[in-house]
């Protein structure tokens, strides 16, 4: 008896349209201290998530502050008026809620996520959090000394280390997002619970504040809007309150530059090229979108297929923008091993400069554009994502009707505005090309290849001896 022959598919599926999708509807209102709310039901989603969002964060700190806004902002749920830590957390278990607070580099969030029929006392909760909140010393020292043990690990692992040292690269020592968000060595050291309590004081203000609720908004137990003054509305303006400022951004230089941190017998390198990249709020956001999908966001990206797929230097390589309030950085990405660490490199320069000097295959535009367009709802399939969707809007000061438009606004990019996109936004001059891996191995290499001039940092890491 023979076996039977495989069954060899000649050609590939292809994909359907994509269906019919808008952003969830959402309704606005403001309470009666300017606090503003904006709700969103979900039928279906019991698992409610309400987030109080403030549009300041780490970009707004004073630079000799750095990591105040975080360590503010997870110092919150340590305390407050009403409950200790361990009270607060007990109350929350037993409503089955989750409670926590963070702050990024552009905003501030308390959050909380609870079956519908318990959102009201989770919002209490929420509640105290902002408005009275405690900062006990001896909570908010702990926090400081997880962040320092943090920084520690940081410096010793490779891919962390190389992030940093690629934003401390290209950024101006007077940038803030040329430093971690959470603060550094130099920084957290002098952060207390005092700065904490004054920070608080100095930003939240109910009428700067956005509270948004999504989930199934029919098992909440009442109108949300009467649940959110009921637990809100007592909270008095701040007047003194400071506004978000505009980064001040600044590239370091303009010129390419190798940065090589020294890590002896490491058999891999970390690899990031890049430069300043761009603010959120950009005419071309879509654009640069599709550009930065083709580039280095899919996985048959340009970047992927050439490294992985055709050289077999990397098991992953990526691209693309971060973009923030002020011009976050762009990078391209990969780990590879010591030995193929500058044939890497050279090969990420020519994948950036045939990105400027040419606009993409027609194939390539598609398959981006119906990307992005397909997997922009699923996107959306929980509360979080959506409030957090929201937050996002409110944080950047973006249109509100932003979300609903990004499908049509995607599958209008074309080809000439990819390659304006590349051409305006890719600088192949000025690229910063950060390494950390064995500077011996890597060296003779880098310096033959003539890249650019380099820096070697033989950096002593945690637990070794000078």
């Amino acid at each position: 008896m023979t076996a039977e022959r495989p069954i060899v598919i000649a050609d590939r599926p292809k994909h359907g349209e994509p269906s019919q999708y808008h952003f969830p509807r959402f309704e606005q209102n403001e309470l009666s201290n300017g606090l503003r709310l904006i709700s969103v039901h979900l039928p279906g989603r019991e698992l409610v998530t309400a987030s109080l969002v403030l549009p300041s964060g780490a970009v707004d700190e004073p630079s000799e502050q750095g990591g105040l806004s975080s360590l503010m902002a997870r110092s919150l749920t340590e305390g407050t008026e009403q409950h200790d830590a361990i009270g607060l957390t007990e109350a929350g278990e037993r409503l089955g809620a989750s409670l926590h607070a963070e702050a990024g580099w552009d905003g501030t969030s308390i959050s909380v996520e609870v079956p519908g029929a318990r959102l009201e006392a989770a919002l209490e909760l929420a509640a105290e959090v902002a408005m009275s909140p405690t900062f006990p010393a001896a909570d908010v020292d702990r926090l400081g000394d997880e962040r320092l043990n943090d920084l520690l690990q940081a410096r010793a692992d490779p891919r962390r280390r190389a992030d940093d040292g690629f934003v401390n690269t290209i950024y101006a020592a007077s940038s803030p997002y040329g430093r971690p968000s959470a603060g550094t060595e130099a920084t957290v050291p002098g952060l207390d619970a005092a700065a904490c309590a004054a920070l608080h004081a100095r930003r939240f203000d109910p009428a700067r504040m956005t509270l948004i609720v999504g989930g199934d908004l029919e098992g909440i137990g009442g109108d949300i809007r009467t649940i959110a003054e009921s637990r809100f509305g007592a909270w008095e303006r701040n007047s003194a309150a400071e506004s978000a400022t505009t980064p001040r951004v600044k590239s370091a230089r303009d010129e390419r530059i190798v940065r090589l941190f020294h890590r002896p017998g490491a058999v891999q390198t970390e690899v990031r090229v890049g430069h300043v990249g761009l603010a959120r709020r950009i005419p071309d956001f879509h654009a640069v979108s599709v550009m930065s999908a083709i580039l280095g966001g899919l996985f048959n990206s340009r970047l992927n297929r050439k490294l992985r797929e055709e050289k077999g230097y990397t098991y992953g390589a990526g691209a693309g923008f971060d973009m923030r309030r002020g011009a976050g950085p762009f990078a391209a990405r990969c780990a590879v091993n010591t030995d193929v660490t500058v044939p890497a490199v050279q090969e990420i320069i020519v994948e950036l400069e045939a990105m400027r000097s040419a606009p993409p295959t027609r194939d390539e535009l598609h398959a981006a554009r119906d990307y992005l367009v397909g997997v922009f709802p699923l996107r959306f399939e929980t509360p979080p994502a959506v409030v957090g969707a929201l937050a996002g809007l409110i944080i950047q000061g973006l249109p509100m009707d932003e979300l609903d438009r990004y499908r049509s606004a995607i599958d209008a990019v074309t080809l000439e505005a990819v390659h304006e996109a590349a051409e305006r936004h890719i600088h192949t001059d000025e690229l910063a090309i950060v390494l950390v891996g064995d500077a011996d191995a890597i060296l003779p290499g880098l310096e033959a290849a003539d890249i650019g001039p380099i820096t070697v940092e033989r950096e002593e890491l945690p637990g070794q001896s000078a």
